[in-house]
């Protein structure tokens, strides 16, 4: 999946991500950037991910 980055605390690490095709709002899963090149992101950055069982943003990715 492909979205933006809303909001994102680097204090804390969390974060909302919002999905392109439905602007759906998913929070970030506090594993998502872990084995990622992100240690921090930006808001309206773009990004895609996956979604955890939790339903939780994951496996954040450079977008395009």
């Amino acid at each position: 999946m492909q979205g933006v980055v809303k909001a994102f605390n680097p204090a804390t690490g969390d974060g909302i991500i919002v999905r392109d095709t439905d602007l759906s709002e998913y929070e970030l899963a506090p594993h998502a950037l872990e084995g990622s090149i992100f240690r921090m992101l930006r808001q309206g950055q773009r990004v895609n991910f996956t979604l955890d069982a939790a339903g939780r943003a994951a496996q954040l990715r450079i977008g395009s």
